[in-house]
């Protein structure tokens, strides 16, 4: 938009009563160049480009003992209040939801592999919250992140994409157990076919920027994998609690009411014990360094910067994000976060927050849909899985490679991660590595005292599973 046309726009909007001219000044629409037509649109596309999450997360969540209907009520309510209040008292063009990958920390490295009570768990989610909050309103945010080396910061968002790729591939039935070699790949059947099928449609859809492209290629992958167990193959694998039961997409409906059957069930107190502070910390440390980082990473695609050149209204962002992480576990999920899929909204023209109030209201429907979203099987949500664990692998470029002292601990981290199914015990040894290396090194000075502190904490971690 010219000068000239955004002068006449915010000089329209002075002039224009009603509900128009009230949003127009609230989100400062014409002020950023953008209309009110545009802001919906970019909303929905990022609704669209993010509502994988309602299934997902739900999916990823029952491993750890909360029904899929409880977690998409949960899931709902997270990104409609966090969305929404980004959209309101931050006014940024952010969406808000359960994080992807930390999702799998919760359930698949906390609840399954170390065994933590579910409702322990979620007191950790808590905790991690309220620092996240203390931090964010202290506005020390710069201190924290400044500690952590660039390069195995790179190192352990690359590990935790590859874990959450496995974890894709696992679930699909793509990738099993292998007495001979660890894993490998399995025979191809009619299941791994339809997924195969679907996961180059779905990448399909987004090599073409489709807008909506991961949700679209569910519900294809899940249209194609109807047939399992009606007119070809057998999808009993997927059903081990139910042996008998050989189709993948089954109805139960339609409608039915919000599940809360999980919210407040959070043991607090027990979650204070010492030996669940590294877990405390890696919640903190995953939610607070990927909220910076997409914060950072979208006001440098569409220019959302303030006279400073940081992200515009970016405490504000940071307190909505902390609040969200902090009310996910008293409601029943692992913490919420931003999302970089709110870059599709901006993409398509959306600048103020108007587009994560109307992301945030397009959740509210699902509370009341959580039948009709199991009828997506595994093999379906497989593909987004596996698609974001690429987007999560970007930043190995940007590790210095040339640098043995450097890459070592990030290559650590992406390695770790996934082997040891862990993030948490990737993460612990990737730390204890950077400092013993500085150290050996005879660069200990460069070790700032917040990670000796940290890997004191891994340390703890590391000789509690042994």
């Amino acid at each position: 938009m010219s000068y000239q046309s955004n002068i006449a726009a915010r000089a329209g909007s002075r002039g224009q009563p009603g509900l128009h001219g009230f949003l127009d000044r609230f989100f400062e629409i014409s002020r950023y160049g953008s209309t009110i037509r545009t802001e919906i649109i970019a909303g929905l596309t990022t609704f669209l480009a993010a509502s994988y999450v309602i299934i997902v997360n739900p999916s990823i969540l029952q491993h750890a003992g909360i029904p899929f209907s409880a977690g998409v009520t949960a899931t709902v309510l997270v990104s409609f209040v966090g969305s929404c209040a980004m959209g309101l008292y931050a006014r940024s063009p952010i969406l808000v939801a359960p994080g992807m990958g930390i999702n799998a920390l919760f359930a698949y490295t906390m609840v399954i592999g170390a065994k933590v009570p579910l409702a322990i768990a979620l007191g950790c989610v808590l905790w991690a919250g309220v620092l996240f909050t203390i931090l964010a309103v202290l506005n020390l945010r710069t201190a924290v992140i400044e500690a952590i080396p660039a390069d195995l910061r790179y190192g352990i968002a690359c590990g935790i994409g590859l874990f959450i790729a496995l974890i894709g591939l696992e679930n699909a039935k793509f990738i099993v157990a292998n007495p001979d070699t660890i894993v490998g790949l399995t025979t191809f059947n009619p299941v791994t076919l339809t997924f195969i099928a679907g996961f180059i449609m779905t990448v399909a859809l987004v090599v073409r920027r489709v807008p909506g492209a991961m949700m679209a290629g569910m519900i294809i992958t899940t249209i194609l994998a109807i047939p399992i167990g009606r007119w070809w193959g057998d999808g009993s694998v997927f059903w081990p609690e139910t042996p008998d039961l050989h189709t993948l997409v089954n109805w139960s409906g339609m409608l039915a009411a919000p599940d809360f059957s999980f919210v407040g069930r959070i043991d607090l107190l027990g979650a204070l014990q010492v030996a669940y502070a590294p877990f405390i910390f890696v919640f903190l440390f995953t939610n607070f360094v990927e909220a910076l980082s997409t914060f950072l990473a979208l006001a440098e695609a569409a220019n959302l910067k303030d006279e400073d050149g940081m992200p515009r209204n970016v405490k504000e962002s940071m307190h909505v994000d902390a609040v969200a992480a902090m009310i996910s576990a008293p409601l029943g999920t692992s913490p919420a976060t931003v999302y970089l899929e709110s870059g599709a909204g901006i993409a398509q023209g959306g600048r103020t927050g108007l587009v994560a109030l109307v992301s945030g209201v397009l959740f509210l429907p699902f509370l009341f849909l959580s039948p009709l979203l199991s009828l997506v099987p595994a093999i379906a949500t497989a593909p987004v899985l596996i698609l974001t664990g690429l987007f999560m692998s970007e930043p190995m470029g940007r590790i210095n490679w040339s640098s043995v002292e450097d890459a070592i601990p990030a290559f650590l981290a992406i390695i770790l991660i996934p082997l040891t199914f862990s993030i948490t015990l990737g993460l612990s040894l990737a730390i204890i590595g950077y400092v013993v290396l500085k150290l050996v090194a005879g660069k200990a000075r460069e070790v700032k005292p917040v990670m000796w502190f940290v890997a004191l904490l891994a340390a703890m971690l590391v000789m509690q599973v042994q």
